[in-house]
C-alpha cells in the first residue's frame, strides 16, 4: 500500500511538471464545476474559500489531451472559484482555464485585478446611466432618494428633473442660495446626494471608496487618485480634481462627501498636490485647466482655511473646524450612548430623552454643543474616530493639517513659478505671485516650528492652542512634515528612529502608539484610527517622507511589511482587499468602529477598497524587484529585513 502511493505520488509529480511545461487548457462545464468546488472546499458555507475551511479531497481538472491534475491549496482552489463565479455571471456555460492562471503570482494577480477590474466597479456617475446605483443607494430616507442640487447649477436642475419625471422615486431637491447650519439640520431626515459636475449630458466620473458607497469622499479621491494615475487613468483622476473644482464653486468647499450632512464640513486639504501629479503625469499640459483649477483651490484655501476664528487660530496655525449644529446624523445607533447617558444625568433625564430635547433645542446645552463642535471637526480630520482628537479636535493645531497647508503653499508656489512665469492672475482680477506664496509656506514652517516640534523629543505633536500646550500623543500623522518637506534634515534624523520605534508593526504602520492610547483613553472603547489599526494613507504618505529624506531601507520595510499583510491575507481569505488593518497581528480581522468594508462578499470581491488599491500599486511601484520575489512567496518581514 505505501509502494502504491509513493508510485502514484511520482506520476502525480511527473505529470504536473508536463502541465507546467506545456500550461494546457482545462474545460470547465460552468455551473457543474462550481457546485463540486463548493462542496469540497467551501466547508463552511460562508461562500468563500479560506485557510479555515478544510477541502475533504483535491479538485481534479482534465485537459482536452486527456492530462489530469489536482489542485488542492486554499489559494489556487480560491482564484479557481473566482474564476468560475466571474463565468457564472456572465452566464458562460464553458470555461477555459490554463494552470498558470489558477497560480498566477499574488502580487501580479492583486496588481492586475485593481488595474482592470477594481477601478472600474468603483466608479459612479451622477447622472442617467449612474442612476441605478443611486436608486439602490442604502443610506436614503424611507422609500424616496433625493438628490440635491444647487441653487446657481440651472443646467444641472433642468437636468436632473427631467431624470425625476422619468424615475418615480427619485426626487430633485434644489438648495438655497445659501446654505447655513440651520437648513443642513433642518433636511437631516431628508438626507440624499448632493450633485457633481455634468459634461456634455453626462456626469463626471468619481471613484467611490468602496462597493457599497455612492458618494465622493474628500481625502480618500486624492489617494485613489496615485493609484489611478500609477494605472495610467490619467482621465480619472483628472474628472475627480474637475468634480473637487464643482465643489467649491458650488458648495463653498471640497466636501467630507456629496452627501447632504456634510454640507457644514470639509476634509484635508490634498487638493493642490492632485492638481500638480494629474498635470504633470498628463502628456497634454493643458495650461487653461491648470488655470482653472488652481483658481479654485487659491479660493479654498483662502475662503475655507484660512478665516480667523474658524479655521486660522489667533497664532497663525490651523484647526479642523467643522460647523453644524447638533448631532452629527451620519453614526451608526448607539454610537453616542455613552456621552448622551453622562449629559441626561447632568439633565436628570434618560439619553433616549437628553438626545431628543437637545436635538429639538428644547435643552440648551453648551458642554454638549462644544463635544459635538469637536465631533464634527473629529470627522472633517478625516481621523474619525481617535483618542487623539477626542473631545479636543477644535483646540488643536494639528500637525496633520498645518504640514498639508505647507505643501499646499509650496506646491501654489512651485506650479505657478514654473507654468506661470512666477505670477498668476485669477479670473476676478486678483495676481498672486510664487514669492507671496513662498513668504507663506516659510511663515507656516516658523510656526510650526515654535509651536508644534518638541526638540527633546525629536517630533512635531498636535498644540492644544487653548491650553498652551503640547498634546504628546504620538501618531503617524506627526510625520507628515517628512511627506511635506518641511521638516529640516536634522529633525528628520531625530524624527525617522522614533518612527521605527514607535509606530512600527508587524503589517505596516500604527495609526498611533499603544503607549498613547493607554494614557490618553477614558474607556475600553477601540477607536479605528489608533493602535492597532493601520491605514492605506498614513502608509503612503510616509513611505514618499522617508523616500525624501534619503532613508530608502526604512521606507522598503515599511513598504514590504504593508504589502505582505495584505498580499497574505488575499492569499488566505479568497483574494480579500478590505478598508483597513489590524497591523499588530497583520489580520483584516478587524472589529472597532463601522466594521470593516471590502470583507462581505459572496464568491469574489469586484472592488477591493479605493485606498487599498492605490496603496497596493503605490508599494509595487516603489519596492525593488528582489523583495517583490520575496513577496510573492509570503516569506515574513523579520526573514527579510
Amino acid at each position: 500500500m505505501v509502494l502504491k502511493k509513493g508510485i502514484l505520488a511520482v506520476i502525480f509529480i511527473f505529470s504536473t511538471f508536463l502541465v507546467f511545461a506545456q500550461d494546457p487548457e482545462y474545460s470547465l462545464q460552468v455551473e457543474p464545476a462550481f457546485q463540486r468546488l463548493l462542496s469540497l472546499a467551501d466547508t463552511d458555507g460562508d461562500k468563500k474559500i479560506t485557510i479555515e475551511d478544510h477541502p475533504k479531497s483535491p479538485f481534479w481538472m482534465v485537459s482536452q489531451k486527456g492530462d489530469s491534475v489536482s489542485v488542492s491549496e486554499i489559494y489556487y482552489l480560491s482564484n479557481l472559484l473566482q474564476r468560475l463565479a466571474v463565468a457564472r455571471q456572465n452566464e458562460q456555460r464553458e470555461l477555459e482555464i490554463s494552470l498558470s492562471e489558477i497560480k498566477e503570482a499574488p502580487s501580479a494577480r492583486i496588481s492586475r485585478r485593481i488595474k482592470t477590474e477594481f477601478w472600474d466597479d468603483l466608479t459612479r456617475t451622477i447622472d442617467r446611466k449612474g442612476l441605478k446605483h443611486i436608486l439602490k443607494d442604502t443610506k436614503a430616507s424611507g422609500d424616496v432618494q433625493r438628490l440635491y442640487v444647487p441653487a446657481d447649477d440651472t443646467i444641472g436642475q433642468r437636468y436632473f428633473k427631467q431624470l425625476q419625471q422619468d424615475n418615480p422615486g427619485f426626487e430633485v431637491v434644489v438648495l438655497p442660495q445659501k446654505i447655513t447650519p440651520e437648513y443642513v439640520k433642518s433636511i437631516n431626515d431628508k438626507p440624499g446626494l448632493l450633485s457633481l459636475k455634468l459634461k456634455n449630458g453626462k456626469g463626471v466620473p468619481f471613484v467611490v471608496p468602496g462597493g457599497r458607497f455612492n458618494e465622493m469622499y474628500g481625502w480618500d479621491s486624492y489617494f485613489e487618485g496615485i493609484g489611478l494615475l500609477l494605472d495610467g487613468r490619467i482621465d480619472l483622476a483628472k474628472a475627480m480634481v474637475d468634480n473637487f473644482v464643482y465643489q467649491i464653486d458650488h458648495y463653498g468647499k471640497i466636501l467630507n462627501a456629496n452627501r447632504t450632512y456634510y454640507l457644514t464640513r470639509t476634509q484635508p486639504p490634498f487638493l493642490s498636490s492632485f492638481i500638480r501629479e494629474v498635470f504633470e503625469t498628463s502628456e497634454e499640459k493643458d495650461l487653461q485647466w491648470l488655470k482653472s483649477s488652481l483658481e479654485a483651490a487659491i479660493t479654498e484655501y483662502e475662503e475655507v482655511w484660512m478665516v480667523e476664528g474658524e479655521r486660522l487660530t489667533p497664532n497663525g496655525l490651523n484647526r479642523y473646524y467643522a460647523q453644524g449644529i447638533g448631532i452629527p446624523p451620519e453614526t451608526e445607533k448607539g454610537h453616542f450612548e455613552e456621552v448622551l447617558t453622562q449629559f441626561g444625568k447632568k439633565h436628570g433625564i434618560s439619553a433616549e430623552e437628553f438626545r431628543r430635547k437637545y436635538q429639538s433645542g428644547e435643552i440648551k446645552d453648551e458642554e454638549a454643543d462644544r463635544y459635538f463642535t469637536h465631533d464634527r471637526s473629529i470627522r472633517e480630520s478625516g481621523h474619525d474616530t481617535s483618542w487623539r482628537l477626542e473631545n479636543r479636535a477644535a483646540d488643536l493645531n494639528t500637525v496633520d493639517l498645518n504640514s498639508l497647508l505647507y505643501k499646499t503653499e509650496r506646491d501654489f508656489e512651485y506650479l505657478i513659478d514654473l507654468y506661470f512665469r512666477g505670477e498668476l492672475t485669477t479670473s476676478s482680477g486678483k495676481t498672486f505671485s510664487a514669492d507671496y506664496w513662498q513668504k507663506n509656506a516659510e511663515k507656516r514652517k516658523a510656526l510650526m516650528n515654535r509651536y508644534l516640534w518638541n526638540e527633546e523629543a525629536g517630533s512635531f505633536f498636535d498644540y492644544n492652542f487653548k491650553k498652551g500646550e503640547q498634546t504628546g500623543y504620538i501618531s503617524a500623522t506627526n510625520f507628515y512634515p517628512l511627506w511635506s518637506k518641511m521638516a529640516s534634515e536634522e529633525q528628520a534624523a531625530k524624527m525617522v528612529p522614533n518612527l521605527m520605534r514607535d509606530l512600527k508593526a508587524k503589517g505596516g504602520i500604527l495609526a498611533s502608539a499603544q503607549s498613547s492610547v493607554e494614557e490618553t483613553a477614558t474607556n475600553d472603547v477601540q477607536r479605528q484610527w489608533d493602535y492597532p489599526y493601520g491605514w492605506a494613507p498614513h502608509q503612503m504618505l510616509l513611505w514618499q517622507g522617508l523616500l525624501n529624506y534619503g532613508y530608502e531601507q526604512e521606507a522598503y520595510e515599511l513598504i514590504y511589511r504593508w504589502l505582505w499583510m495584505i498580499t497574505k491575507n488575499a492569499v488566505n481569505y479568497n483574494g480579500t482587499i478590505p478598508e483597513k488593518y489590524d497591523v499588530v497581528n497583520a489580520t483584516h480581522k478587524v472589529y472597532a468602529e463601522y466594521g470593516n468594508v471590502g470583507t462581505e462578499f459572496d464568491y469574489i470581491t469586484t472592488s477591493g477598497f479605493g485606498w487599498m488599491n492605490a496603496s497596493y500599486q503605490l508599494g509595487l511601484a516603489l519596492l525593488p524587484q528582489k523583495y517583490v520575489r520575496q513577496l510573492d512567496e509570503l516569506v515574513p518581514p523579520g526573514m527579510v529585513f
